[in-house]
């Protein structure tokens, strides 16, 4: 696939003006390419095992020695320390389209994607044009601007749920936020959540955690108070009979339900149909909110996000990666008698001096004004799955034979070393984690940037493409057959 830098630019350049602009950019700028019929077979059956790239990292093995000595364990966010997969970090100096550059100028097929922001790929025309555009205005105003107004009225245009939404900086703060207003609403203390989610370092929610904590095997955070973190039930995912029992003994008590829809933080783990319903009708029963954290899913797995793959109102929704086209954002919104309670229109305060940021509203924008008019979610559906059977395949193969799970939804996906299906944090805690950190080290020395943890989500981007995966898939055999071979 080709780069976005080289996409056509010759399209409007206004993604960050009237919506209006959507049908004019409905063939422009698209890097993708149209649904044909794909054939896993075709792509990899065949191919021979790629021969490893001579890369070097003595750049960022330089950067991180510096890193060490003035920024806690060398990164700015623990999961790219890469501690869980035995290695040092990359650093990465530039990207375009599916593709990342480290320092030493090495390139990778990229599966990162800003932890999901990145649904476009790297440097897309429409977001680039977008943030020159705005930067020239000012990076920020710290007063309303027309953009802010815009991106509201857009996103609840996309999300049937949102009667209103506030904009925030990040997926934390949309998260962190939206249990204070469900307290306040609900004049109730208790926050349920779910063994292996992730919403935010908030200290309410470092209870049973993923992301960074999983990958840590830190089970809770020193400096959480307890009485904080005793109004906080976590049950485990998908299980319908905890979370009855909750709200049998507590659901007076209980504010708010708080779920990743699809879980992303202990790698890909996808809810049962009566999970989805228990939680919509304890709820509706008790009085308690539910809130939809899709700071992952959100414009990603559908263009309304994961509610609207299961066809669910929730009284609250997070927002974040997407939205901001790369730039540091987070939304929350729901239902207006709800949202009515937020400062200055109600008495639950929360405030943030870039909030609404010119830039960060220019950039979701365009990406949010493409994804409109181009609808890519077949697509991106399509490439999933074809990289998702592909590791299947790969892995049963007869003189490979490695017990895997893969889970996937549209533009994520990810990989389990065990035999057991992954329905909830506990099962997926049963996978091979020494086996994923050799498989995801020869995938680096092939060219794939996986995500360097077994409890993150993979995402790919609209513009990967199927010789992408025919590449991924070739670098994931050759990596297991390397790390098997290595333990025999």
């Amino acid at each position: 696939m080709g780069s976005n830098a080289t996409a056509d630019k010759s399209a409007d350049k206004s993604a960050d003006k009237s919506a209006d602009k959507d049908k004019s950019e409905k063939s422009q700028g698209d890097n993708t390419e149209t649904h044909e019929k794909v054939d896993i077979h075709s792509l990899h059956g065949k191919a021979k095992a790629p021969v490893l790239q001579p890369f070097t990292y003595e750049r960022s093995s330089k950067l991180f020695a510096r890193a060490l000595e003035r920024i806690p364990g060398g990164v700015n966010s623990p999961v790219r320390a890469c501690k869980s997969v035995g290695r040092e970090p990359i650093f990465m100096a530039h990207a375009d389209g599916p593709h990342m550059f480290d320092e030493d100028k090495n390139r990778y097929l990229d599966y990162v994607g800003s932890w999901g922001a990145m649904i476009l790929g790297h440097c897309h025309p429409r977001v680039m044009e977008a943030i020159e555009t705005a930067v020239r205005n000012s990076t920020s105003f710290g007063a309303p601007s027309r953009a802010e107004v815009e991106m509201a009225e857009l996103i609840c245009e996309i999300v049937p749920s949102l009667e209103m939404v506030r904009m925030v900086n990040s997926g934390t703060e949309a998260c962190m936020s939206a249990i204070r207003l469900a307290r306040a609403f609900t004049k109730r203390s208790l926050i349920v959540k779910f063994d292996g989610c992730y919403h935010g370092h908030a200290d309410s929610f470092l209870v049973k955690a993923g992301s960074g904590l999983a990958t840590l095997g830190i089970s809770s955070s020193p400096g959480a108070p307890e009485e904080l973190t005793k109004l906080t039930l976590s049950l485990p995912y998908n299980d319908v009979d905890a979370l009855r029992e909750a709200f049998a003994k507590k659901s007076d008590e209980i504010a708010a339900i708080i779920v990743e829809p699809i879980v992303g933080n202990a790698g890909l783990i996808t809810p049962s149909d009566e999970f989805i319903k228990c939680m919509v009708g304890l709820c509706k029963d008790s009085g308690a909110l539910l809130i939809y954290d899709e700071v992952m899913t959100g414009f990603r797995v559908a263009f309304g996000g994961a509610q609207e793959l299961h066809k669910v109102k929730p009284d609250l929704s997070c927002f974040g990666k997407v939205i901001g086209g790369g730039l540091p954002v987070g939304a929350y919104g729901g239902r207006k008698d709800v949202m009515e309670h937020i400062a200055p229109q109600g008495s639950v305060y929360q405030a943030g001096t870039l909030s609404g940021n010119p830039l960060a509203m220019a950039a979701g924008l365009a990406q949010l004004r493409f994804l409109k008019a181009n609808k890519p979610y077949a697509r991106l559906g399509e490439i999933t799955e074809l990289l998702a059977n592909g590791l299947k395949e790969i892995a049963a193969k007869e003189d490979i034979a490695v017990p895997l799970q893969v889970t996937h939804v549209p533009g994520m996906v990810s990989f389990f070393f065990t035999d057991k299906p992954v329905t909830d944090f506990e099962s997926a805690l049963t996978c091979d984690t020494e086996l994923f950190g050799k498989v995801w080290r020869g995938l680096l020395e092939r060219g794939i940037y996986w995500p360097p943890s077994q409890f993150e989500s993979a995402f790919i981007s609209t513009v990967h493409s199927k010789a992408d995966v025919h590449e991924t898939l070739v670098a994931f055999e050759a990596s297991l057959r390397a790390a098997i071979a290595k333990d025999k």
